[in-house]
């Protein structure tokens, strides 16, 4: 048997990262996926990048974390118990992504998605479950400060409004409700093969843990600066789907200039991705923002001259240059 799994990565359009503290994004996902191939085998053996990085798992121990690329895998593991078989009912597992890892746009969670995906394949299971036990898998496997975005959009795919109402980074999990996601894609006029967005790679590679922790804190204490603000951008997200909606896309990035700039003022923002936010602007861009946490990784643009503004990134110092269009979630194809 053979097992494909993808899922692809996503940037935040609006409202994050709200997705932390019960409010509200506007998320779309990424042409770029993650991949997982399971393949039975004598053991459990795992691979990434080609079969450069491999290790055949033979004890509880051996899904230890190494600091290497196979470490999101064994996390997968481990959160789902999966026990070591006797010789011979073993698999492969081979990962590899066409996401920029550490760079704001979920590929790390696309990656968690498509082994979960590979390793559960045939089950039916319901989505929103799927997306819960992956946030659960990085929240409690790797300790990653985390909301509940990159998972939702990694197993729905889309350009999405999703509603965190209830949920929250510091409640348990068995007491949250499962998101409302709301799919747009379809409802967008003009479709959705030429939208008016760009990303741009900083090259600074972030984690997303680091980059919530310190504003979360004071979240927590209840500091009226960042409650307001959070408030505020939750309301944003839901304000930005009726401007989506109606195509008014200068509406649109007016929130989400106003988005980036709330997250400037708290300090979750960074000077690289400022610097190319700076630079979309004055490359004709009508907003840029982070598309995830921050302090590095990916900046996202509003533009109708997309060559002027993708020069001005590159002239800024991007490294890679992305174009968001909505497309599936998880996929599982099972080949006998």
């Amino acid at each position: 048997m053979r097992v494909i799994a993808t899922a692809p990565g996503r940037c935040g359009v609006l409202g994050n990262p709200t997705d932390m503290y019960g409010g509200s994004v506007l998320s779309c996902s990424l042409s770029e996926r993650a991949t997982a191939i399971l393949q039975t085998a004598d053991v459990i053996t795992l691979q990434a990048d080609g079969g450069a990085v491999s290790q055949v798992i033979r004890t509880p121990d051996d899904l230890e974390p190494k600091g290497d690329r196979l470490d999101l895998a064994k996390a997968v593991l481990r959160g789902m118990n999966i026990a070591i078989p006797p010789a011979g009912q073993g698999f492969t597992l081979t990962t590899h992504t066409d996401i920029p890892m550490h760079a704001g746009l979920a590929g790390s969670t696309a990656l968690m998605a498509a082994v979960y995906g590979a390793l559960t394949a045939g089950q039916n299971l319901v989505k929103h479950s799927i997306a819960e036990a992956i946030r659960n898998i990085e929240y409690n496997q790797l300790g990653v400060i985390c909301g509940f975005q990159d998972q939702y959009m990694a197993v729905f795919g889309g350009f999405n409004y999703i509603d965190f109402r209830d949920k929250g980074s510091h409640l348990a999990a068995d007491t949250m409700p499962f998101a409302t996601i709301e799919p747009l894609a379809d409802l967008i006029p003009g479709g959705t093969n030429d939208l008016p967005l760009v990303l741009a790679n900083t090259g600074v590679a972030h984690h997303s843990g680091a980059a919530h922790k310190p504003v979360r804190l004071r979240w927590l204490d209840g500091d009226p600066e960042v409650v307001k603000a959070y408030t505020h951008l939750a309301a944003l997200a839901r304000h930005g789907k009726s401007a989506l909606l109606n195509g008014d896309w200068e509406t649109l990035a007016s929130s989400m200039n106003e988005n980036l700039q709330i997250q400037q003022r708290l300090g979750a923002s960074g000077d690289a991705c400022d610097c190319l936010a700076a630079a979309a602007l004055s490359g004709g861009a009508l907003a840029a923002k982070l598309a995830g946490a921050g302090q590095g990784g990916t900046v996202l643009a509003v533009t109708f001259d997309k060559e002027r503004t993708v020069k001005a990134l590159l002239d800024a110092g991007a490294t890679r240059i992305l174009y968001p269009k909505p497309g599936p979630g998880l996929t599982i194809t099972v080949e006998s």
